[in-house]
């Protein structure tokens, strides 16, 4: 892969090649098999592993994330 040039932040050819991945996954038709298969990994035997590690993330964290509280339930 050649070497990127440095578009800062907001990197428009970053962005368009992970939307691009994202569209050709959705397209390929194993939403469903993934998600079902992250359903399983929460659920069983890598449940553990993926909280530690879940906490382990939110540890570098430098404040509080609002959203993570959030009650979709209630309007805005």
């Amino acid at each position: 892969m050649p070497k990127q040039k440095n578009e800062g932040e907001g990197n428009r050819t970053a962005a368009k090649e992970y939307n691009k991945g994202v569209q050709d996954f959705v397209k390929s038709g194993r939403v469903d098999e993934a998600a079902k298969s992250a359903e399983r990994a929460v659920e069983g035997s890598e449940h553990d592993e993926l909280e530690a590690a879940e906490r382990k993330g939110k540890s570098h964290a430098k404040e509080f994330d609002p959203e993570e509280e959030r009650d979709y339930s209630k309007p805005d």
